[in-house]
Formats: C-alpha cells, sequence, structure tokens
C-alpha cells in the first residue's frame, strides 16, 4: 500500500489531468504563474521551495506540505534543510504551525528524505 503522501501525490496527478480536460484555464493559469515564479532568479530554487514549504506549515496546508516537501527534495534539499524552513513557519506562526510540523516529517518519510 502506498504512503499517505505518495498516494495523494499519486491522486492529486490524476486530479490534475482531470481538472487539465475539465477545467483548462484554471490549470494554464496557474500553472503558468508556478513557472514563472518557481524558475530560478533572484533566489534559486532551492530557496524558493524551502519558502513554499514554510508558507504551506504556516497556512497548515497538508497537501501543500505533501507538494513542497517533494519538490524540496526533488531540487536537492536533505531532511535538515527541510525541517530548518519548517521551524521558521512554526516561529512566525506558533502552535498551528507547530502542530503541522509531524506532517512535515511524515511526507519525508514516506517521499525518501
Amino acid at each position: 500500500m502506498a504512503s499517505e503522501a505518495k498516494k495523494f501525490i499519486e491522486d492529486f496527478s490524476k486530479s490534475v489531468e482531470q481538472m487539465k480536460a475539465q477545467a483548462p484555464d484554471i490549470v494554464s493559469g496557474f500553472g503558468g504563474l508556478f513557472s514563472k515564479v518557481m524558475k530560478a532568479g533572484a533566489l534559486d530554487v532551492k530557496q524558493k521551495e524551502l519558502i513554499a514549504l514554510s508558507i504551506a506549515v504556516a497556512q497548515r496546508c497538508v497537501p501543500c506540505i505533501n507538494l513542497h516537501v517533494q519538490k524540496c527534495l526533488q531540487a536537492g534539499l536533505n531532511r535538515e534543510q527541510i525541517l530548518e524552513a519548517a521551524s521558521v513557519a512554526v516561529m512566525m506562526q506558533g502552535g498551528p504551525a507547530y502542530t503541522h510540523v509531524p506532517a512535515v516529517i511524515k511526507a519525508l518519510d514516506e517521499l525518501g528524505g
């Protein structure tokens, strides 16, 4: 059985394919914004993914946590760097973010980080 994080990512990929067919403007609009913003610029991709992960933790968005842990790992970040970014979110957001650090750890465990 797939882990929760892996299953979410697989299911989300299928959902994106459905959205492409049924709501293409949403996918192309968000996808265009994402690709423009998240490419290397004054900040590199690693830095941007750590920022995105921190915001996901602060916003308490487990799907976003799963996706950005995956993207952090794909960008070459390690467990220590990812958890340190999560700690910044806890410092800024407090208890609600603190309660979502286990979601980061779980995603790291399940996604091989």
